[in-house]
């Protein structure tokens, strides 16, 4: 079945498989717990800082 409600401004349609240490899997749970976010929205995030430090919005490859 179909999910219900709102469509999504920024639908994400790509499934992304990593593997991580013990102690950055608990840095990313304990984030998670505190901002009230998904692993996918607090990978998210950590991407958008890693854009805006290297002062560049995706352009670059």
């Amino acid at each position: 079945m179909a999910k219900m409600g709102r469509p999504s401004d920024n639908p994400r349609r790509t499934k992304l498989s990593i593997r991580l240490s013990d102690g950055d899997k608990e840095l990313l749970e304990e984030y998670c717990k505190r901002e009230k976010v998904t692993r996918t929205e607090a990978v998210s995030r950590g991407i958008q800082k890693l854009m805006e430090k290297k002062g560049s919005r995706g352009s670059e490859r």
